[in-house]
């Protein structure tokens, strides 16, 4: 049914529900605004979702009606999680459909941002399928805003006007994400990683300094190929440039995949109506039987710290959780298993602030997302290591040679008191 407002179509909701919330650039921004005023209407709500954008609103003090439950911890919700009201739950990103459609988490309602119908009556769930299609097929009650500035994007999330509940037409700008100024070090970071990367391999990257640092570093490569998490500017510059081509690819020849897009008005203007560029299910693109069936996997991925063992904490600071498990183990996986794939963590030897990242032991309370069993190359700008294979000793020389070199010393006589304390 079309409405006028959001509260309209908000009002058919349940007193008492459990509602999942679209995320990253198709945060439903207009739907969420209004349900903060309609606490009268309501008795307990659950929200499930990944990063959102904006101000989440509906996690302040006061909405004690609202429980969120965080999937992927985002920057507006990090300093909130009380683990109570403000919760977080750790699951693979690729595992996340099945708790949807298993029934093992059901869901109530959806609330999604869509791209305005087609001449058939199709909508797409625009910029982020990821585990919204999930959600839009278990869910009995979808309602959305139709937003004209929100990108048709092909590949899976097409969803008909007919299955929506209630509906309203938004003209508003998407959340964008300009991308991150890099500097030396993640310079020659990317002077490290972008001779392991080969002409026809297939890249898995996300977001940020590093990995727009080695995205740039591949301008003169060829027959790249895309099957990626999450689609941003670094890999538009790629294909614009020609060295993304995806003919060698065996798994969506020919498309650049991913399951969500983010990043700026420039990159939403490049994959609406754009057949090149296909989103799918979180499930597909993050399944490790499907990632390895692409030669030469390049998989790259950062972390919070790395101890000399090789463990990668990539999800909290110590116990505060401030992202998630994301789909990094599940690319790290499918690339050591791709015919000559290789997973990459890739991170500056010490934080802004001067805070080692590789260290003797993960601070206490801190979340091992790889293992060092699963763990294969590291990357500083101090030098890059294969682990697999090596045995703890030798990993530990290793990654000291890769640490900054004020904290070498520090990190060989804690390798040592180790040793001796055995």
């Amino acid at each position: 049914m079309r409405c006028d407002s959001a509260e309209e179509a908000l009002a058919a909701l349940p007193a008492h529900a459990r509602v999942f919330v679209q995320g990253a650039a198709a945060t439903p921004d207009a739907l969420l605004a209004a349900l903060g005023g309609m606490a009268s209407h309501f008795t307990a709500l659950e929200l499930m979702h990944l990063h959102t954008h904006g101000p989440a609103t509906y996690a302040d003090p006061g909405h004690d009606w609202v429980r969120v439950t965080n999937l992927f911890v985002g920057a507006n919700l990090r300093k909130r999680l009380d683990y109570e009201r403000v919760d977080y739950l750790p699951c693979f990103l690729s595992e996340i459909p099945a708790l949807f459609r298993s029934g093992r988490r059901p869901l109530d309602a959806a609330l999604l941002h869509l791209s305005v119908p087609d001449a058939h009556g199709f909508c797409t769930l625009g910029t982020s399928v990821d585990v919204a299609l999930a959600a839009a097929e278990s869910a009995p009650i979808l309602i959305a805003q139709v937003n004209q500035r929100m990108p048709r994007v092909h590949g899976a999330g097409a969803i008909h006007l007919s299955r929506l509940t209630r509906w309203f037409e938004v003209d508003r700008p998407l959340a964008a994400a300009e991308p991150v100024p890099f500097g030396d070090v993640h310079r020659r970071i990317a002077g490290h990683v972008a001779p392991l990367i080969k002409d026809g391999a297939t890249l898995q990257m996300g977001i940020g300094a590093v990995p727009d640092a080695v995205l740039s570093a591949l301008h003169g490569h060829r027959h790249l190929g895309v099957h990626t998490e999450m689609f941003s500017d670094g890999l538009l510059d790629l294909i614009e440039c020609g060295a993304v081509d995806n003919s060698r690819k065996r798994i969506f020849r020919g498309q650049t995949a991913a399951s969500f897009v983010m990043g700026s008005q420039r990159l939403y203007d490049f994959v609406h109506d754009n057949p090149s560029v296909t989103l799918h299910d979180a499930a597909v693109i993050n399944d490790t039987r499907v990632i390895r069936k692409n030669p030469d996997v390049v998989a790259l991925n950062s972390a919070v710290e790395i101890d000399l063992t090789g463990q990668v904490c990539a999800d909290s600071v110590g116990t505060r959780v401030i992202s998630g498990v994301g789909g990094q183990m599940d690319f790290i996986r499918g690339a050591s298993l791709s015919p000559g794939g290789r997973a990459v963590i890739a991170l500056p030897s010490r934080t802004e602030s001067g805070r080692a990242r590789i260290v003797a032991e993960l601070a206490s309370g801190a979340g091992v997302v790889t293992t060092r069993a699963h763990v294969h190359f590291i990357a500083t700008e101090h030098g890059v290591v294969d682990l697999y294979g090596k045995t703890l000793g030798e990993r530990a020389r290793a990654l000291i040679a890769l640490a900054h070199p004020d904290d070498r010393e520090a990190l060989e006589a804690a390798w040592h008191a180790r040793i001796r304390r055995r």
